[in-house]
């Protein structure tokens, strides 16, 4: 990913520190990113600089995948880095690893923003509809098509809530099952248990096969 100036003037302007001016030991050659998120929590901005260098290229790999546009993903990882600066004292080790946190940001930030694509989308199909006579035929394929969404989310909302988020990331993100078991901090068995439950349940409730 390119290093755009918007993005390297991170951290923003305000009192910070670094390890040297602490005091403390310098981080270890193999970056701990845990440790430096603990430290950027804390306005070290040379822990920032170790973050950056190794999530940088994840962080907009991972948008590029669920956005497709590459100036999109761009925008998004930078979005994805500021937030992590501003919110590096949320991250818990006990719920999971620096990387999957950093990750799960990441995620959530592209599939706002693929969202906020579709709502303007809609909002310019829903204007078009109105101002041109629309085909029968057309009309009846939208509905048919909105009654299936609804039936998807609700059957989905009868899921637990590992099953729900390891079918999103696995079928709708496009993650790999190891992927999805790192991004929710779960096992890999675990994680394969619950989608083929989650899968079975959906069936069920879908009605496929009958």
């Amino acid at each position: 990913m390119s290093e755009r100036g918007g993005l390297r003037s991170v951290p923003p302007n305000g009192p910070g520190s670094s390890a040297a001016d602490t005091g403390m030991e310098p981080q270890p050659s193999v970056a701990d990113l845990g440790w430096s998120l603990r430290r950027v929590a804390v306005g070290d901005k040379q822990a920032f600089d170790v973050v950056y260098r190794e999530m940088a290229g994840p962080v907009y790999g991972l948008a590029r995948r669920v956005l497709r546009d590459p100036a999109q993903a761009e925008e998004v990882a930078q979005e994805v880095l500021v937030e992590i600066w501003r919110t590096a004292s949320r991250f818990d080790a006990a719920k999971g690893s620096a990387r999957a946190w950093m990750l799960t940001i990441a995620h959530r930030r592209a599939v706002d923003r693929v969202r906020s694509e579709q709502a303007a989308h809609a909002r310019e199909a829903k204007a078009a509809a109105t101002s041109a006579q629309v085909p029968f035929d057309e009309v009846a394929e939208c509905v048919e098509d909105r009654l299936d969404a609804q039936r998807v989310r609700h059957c989905m909302g009868a899921l637990t809530e590992l099953q729900r988020e390891s079918i999103t990331l696995a079928y709708y993100g496009g993650y790999t099952y190891p992927e999805v078991a790192a991004l929710l901090s779960a096992p890999l068995g675990t994680v394969k248990t619950r989608l083929r439950d989650g899968l079975t349940r959906l069936r069920d409730c879908l009605g496929v096969g009958r």
